[in-house]
């Protein structure tokens, strides 16, 4: 079980306060964030509209996901936002009351209130000046919850439709407060440029507070996000296109200060949680590694690709990644094999594979519980990028994972076609523990239609 004692530390006080009990939340969730105890009750599935298939609109998708319910596995809530906006990505905010959603190329942020009532989420407030506001932004991909705030990064601009972008800084509300642009050659924005890159693309957002650090990584933009891939795969401009960087920033005054070189579109971000370790991974989409991005002994913050990803000749397109709550493995997901692969990370500076075993023919996103016995797996990456005719597959999978065997084990599907629900993307945890007796009454009813 990947499962440990975070000792004395701004973790310890947030994630840990009782060491007996069994934590069910995303690891790869902000810090500041409140946390699971226990088991999760519902996962919150951002799905993209199809067109032809039920309403055709992208919509938030509620399952149950207690195993004591009668409905455990099933979909109980279709709230539906109105046409398709290329829903992504998504992120609950620092108290855990309101789910932050965005459409990549509506522009358009979503906010549920998913604390009123857990088991169906409501629509609260739709963000729809996001571009005019920034400054030109365009694509809002990660929702990143800080005290009070949301940090949403960009993929693209409203100037060429390319990678240039920035972050977006909204407080709890969803009022705009600041644009934070990425630098680049042309504007470092005084921050040191380490390498040969300063393309000032945009995709994840991470952040260690006590070390006062925030990471961000880089993709590419609206002109290639929503290209069809195999259009693209064949476009050699296209091709060129795609982030080479991560940016190293001050967490307090929101400034850049180091542009680090990581070629290859570095993707998701995952920091450890351990107090001692100082470091993150991500992973490049387009070379198939495994990169590291640490403190080393001066106090200095360097990056170097440590592993790669199953055979890089071949491109199995690494996406999500999620590192265990104990700091010792690291879940990898690749698009184009649709496997799942653990890394032994015990020595961040050298992973070791030790695991993988086929999902799908494609896979996504994963979200695996605290204590690291669950595993939850997704399938679309982005609408006209997805697989076609029978590779295309839409659903939310869940797995026992047992540590010890190292074994994943098939607990059950949400078809997402079957149900005409779309594309299934982003999940996220919700638990009526998290409001406590807000919603004592909904939990009492529930339950007593569960018996």
């Amino acid at each position: 079980m990947y499962l440990r004692n975070f000792g004395i530390s701004i973790l310890t006080a947030i994630l840990l306060t009782i060491s007996s009990f069994s934590y069910a939340d995303e690891t790869c969730m902000s810090p500041y964030m409140q946390k699971i105890v226990g088991q999760e009750d519902y996962v919150y599935v951002w799905t993209l509209g199809v067109e032809g298939l039920g309403d055709e609109q992208d919509k938030l998708v509620t399952i149950d996901v207690s195993p004591k319910s009668k409905t455990y596995g099933k979909v109980v809530s279709v709230l539906s936002v109105g046409g398709r906006n290329e829903a992504h990505h998504s992120g609950l905010s620092d108290d855990r009351h309101y789910l932050w959603a965005g459409g990549l190329d509506s522009n358009k942020i979503f906010i549920f209130d998913v604390a009123t009532n857990p088991r169906k989420p409501s629509l609260s407030k739709v963000v729809i000046d996001f571009v005019e506001k920034t400054g030109g932004i365009v694509g809002p991909h990660t929702f990143y919850a800080l005290p009070g705030r949301m940090m949403v990064s960009g993929l693209s601009n409203n100037k060429d439709n390319g990678g240039r972008t920035g972050l977006a800084e909204y407080n709890s509300k969803g009022e705009f407060i600041a644009t934070h642009w990425l630098p680049t050659d042309g504007d470092l924005k005084g921050a040191n440029k380490t390498g040969n890159f300063a393309d000032g693309y945009g995709y994840d957002i991470r952040v260690q507070p006590r070390r006062n650090i925030m990471l961000t990584s880089s993709f590419t933009g609206w002109s290639n996000y929503m290209m069809d891939f195999g259009q693209m795969l064949q476009d050699g401009e296209a091709m060129k296109r795609f982030g080479n960087t991560m940016v190293l920033w001050d967490l307090h005054s929101r400034k850049p200060k180091k542009v680090f070189d990581v070629p290859g579109a570095p993707l998701e971000i995952r920091c450890a949680w351990g107090a001692n370790n100082n470091y993150c991974f991500t992973t490049t989409a387009l070379t198939s590694k495994i990169w590291l991005i640490y403190e080393d002994k001066s106090g200095e913050w360097q990056a170097k690709a440590v592993a790669d990803i199953g055979d890089p000749s071949k491109v199995p397109f690494p996406v999500d990644i999620s590192i265990t709550s104990d700091d010792k493995g690291l879940w990898v997901d690749t698009f184009m094999d649709g496997k799942a692969r653990l890394f032994d990370i015990s020595d961040p500076h050298n992973p070791k594979q030790i695991f993988e075993e086929k999902i799908g023919s494609q896979v996504n996103m994963i979200s695996q519980s605290w204590d690291g016995t669950r595993a939850y797996f997704s399938t679309s990456l982005l609408g006209s990028w997805d697989k076609t005719e029978d590779a295309d597959e839409q659903w939310v999978k869940l797995y026992d994972w047992d540590q010890e065997n190292l074994k994943l084990s098939h607990v059950w599907t949400v078809d997402f076609y079957k149900e005409k629900l779309g594309r299934a993307h982003q999940m996220r945890f919700g638990a009526y523990s998290l409001y406590s007796s807000k919603n004592s009454d909904e939990e009492k009813s529930v339950s007593m239609l569960d018996k």
